[in-house]
């Protein structure tokens, strides 16, 4: 099983698409798992959910479950798949990303400012 790490985010971190802020968060989680960079997971409740819609598609990670993803609606794009969430993580270590979402830094900008 790989090592997951779970800790906070330190700083403010951010997400931009070219129509602007979709995120920004003091309360970002920082997921390290074995060798891979880490990922920032933020809580909904700082993310504009308004500009994400819930797809069809689903993924399963072994150690942390079943992940669910979301689109990005804007107004100069559309993003499929975008954002992805884990809603039961089964690995303990991750449990404390359960709910947030990590999005795809290739297709947005994931920062700290």
């Amino acid at each position: 099983m790989a090592h997951i790490k779970v800790t906070p985010a330190k700083g403010v971190w951010t997400v931009r698409s070219n129509d602007g802020v979709l995120v920004e968060s003091r309360d970002a989680l920082a997921l390290a798992e074995g060798d891979m960079a880490p990922v920032i997971y933020f809580p909904r409740a700082d993310v504009a959910m308004a500009l994400l819609e819930r797809s069809e598609s689903t993924t399963r990670c072994p150690h942390k479950g079943t992940a669910n993803y979301y689109s990005y609606v804007g107004q100069s794009a559309s993003i499929p798949d975008v954002a992805w969430t884990y809603e039961h993580v089964i690995n303990d270590d991750a449990k404390a990303i359960e709910g947030h979402l990590a999005f795809n830094s290739s297709q947005l900008t994931v920062e700290q400012i």
